[in-house]
């Protein structure tokens, strides 16, 4: 990013957009941002957890409280 850009429009410019969740708990959640809010509550679709890098679970939709988020990343598309 060469440009300054505010934190809100990063996040409307990757809802639809393949990303991690890394939660506090140090879990990590991979999917598709379906939607968040305010309080970096967050809608996840395609949503695969992974554990010490592991996958553990998939789930179809998930929704992440915001309390819990230690960050959101963009991660490449899968080939």
């Amino acid at each position: 990013m060469s440009q300054r850009q505010d934190p809100s429009d990063f996040l409307k410019q990757i809802i639809g957009r393949p990303v991690v969740v890394k939660l506090n708990s140090g879990v990590d959640y991979r999917g598709v941002l379906g939607s968040l809010d305010g309080y970096m509550n967050i809608v996840l679709e395609q949503t695969e957890e992974y554990v010490n890098g592991q996958l553990k679970n998939k789930y179809g939709d998930a929704f992440l409280r915001g309390n819990n988020v230690l960050y959101i990343s963009t991660r490449k598309q899968k080939v």
